[in-house]
């Protein structure tokens, strides 16, 4: 079955960075489009990057430049770094396979 964890959240100042990662099992992250959400409190979820089982990769137009999704298909894990970060990136952030089947979330938080 397939299962996806989501791990490198935590505590970061402004400016700063965090690379998050995300282990699956029950499916090859290669066959698969796969995408970072984030969902801040009251606020709309919303897709941040993903990458096709191609490569080719895309991103929300207020994090391109700043952050950049990754794959390890030896490791079958994904990755988002995440540079200069801004308060607004503040949210709980998923690991979804085709945005069909997510993690459990990892809270990143951007103090001011």
């Amino acid at each position: 079955q397939v299962q996806l964890v989501e791990s490198g959240g935590g505590l970061v100042q402004p400016g700063g960075s965090l690379r998050l990662s995300c282990a699956a099992s029950g499916f090859a992250v290669r066959r698969y489009y796969m995408g970072w959400y984030r969902q801040a409190p009251g606020k709309q979820r919303e897709l941040v990057a993903g990458i096709s089982s191609g490569g080719g990769t895309q991103y929300a137009d207020s994090v391109k430049g700043r952050f950049t999704i990754s794959r390890d298909n030896a490791n079958n894990t994904v990755y988002l770094q995440m540079n200069s970060l801004k308060p607004e990136d503040t949210a709980v952030y998923y690991c979804t396979q085709g945005a069909r089947s997510w993690g459990q979330g990892t809270q990143v938080t951007v103090s001011s």
